[in-house]
């Protein structure tokens, strides 16, 4: 497969560059969060906690491959919203930990629902129906083939 980009990447404008490119999407996308859902989650613990409700019982090691985070900070954001009331953690017979919602974590997520599809219109509002189609599927496959490259690589439930 050719390259359409110069191989001086020097003289590039710093705006056709797609690593700035994607720190700024990330500044905007964090940014809308906060401004829709509130400070009281952060844009990670939100996505461990959708990664609890949708494999209940996992330990911190499978949320870290799930959630595509390192083990260390999985397990940090587990033992904050273990503080918060929003998680349990179990030990396991090999000093493992299960984690799973709680009541409190289950009401919370599910009222923050309506929010999210704000944000998510509010952030693909400039694009029309097919563009934003389009924009996820590159996203999506962005992703899925720099996984390897990332330092925490997503890992599938199964």
């Amino acid at each position: 497969m050719s390259s359409t980009l110069p191989a001086d990447t020097v003289t590039i404008d710093i705006n056709d560059q797609p690593g700035h490119l994607i720190r700024r999407a990330h500044q905007i996308a964090v940014s809308v969060f906060h401004e829709t859902m509130g400070r009281e989650v952060t844009p990670v613990q939100y996505a461990v906690m959708r990664t609890l409700e949708s494999s209940p019982g996992i330990d911190q090691v499978r949320l870290a491959q799930q959630a595509g985070l390192d083990t260390s900070t999985a397990a940090d954001i587990a033992a904050r919203l273990e503080a918060k009331g929003w998680i349990t953690r179990q030990v396991l017979a090999r000093g493992q930990r299960e984690l799973r919602l709680s009541a409190a974590g289950e009401e919370l997520l599910a009222g923050m629902v309506p929010t999210m599809a704000q944000m998510q219109h509010i952030l693909l509002d400039g694009l029309d129906a097919q563009e934003q189609a389009q924009f996820l599927a590159l996203l999506r496959k962005f992703v899925t083939v720099n996984n390897e490259r990332s330092r925490a690589p997503l890992r599938s439930a199964s």
